[in-house]
């Protein structure tokens, strides 16, 4: 099974001898969902907000300052 990983210093799809795990996320199991890795991570941001099991903050009503 090839693995792939999206490389964050040059914004591109690599295979296992890419850079450093460290400057990349992954693995995945294909080129196309390690091409979207950067809308997944920012798709699971978003939800982690919105998730009150992982926000403490509260959020002001839009009428309270």
């Amino acid at each position: 099974m090839s693995e792939f990983w999206y490389c964050l210093n040059h914004k591109k799809v690599e295979g296992r001898d890419g850079c450093r795990n460290q400057d990349r996320l992954g693995p995945y199991d294909s080129e196309a969902e390690a091409s979207r890795a950067l809308e997944k991570a920012a798709e699971r941001t978003e939800a982690w907000d919105r998730d009150p099991d992982w926000n403490d903050d509260e959020v002001p009503k839009p009428d309270e300052d």
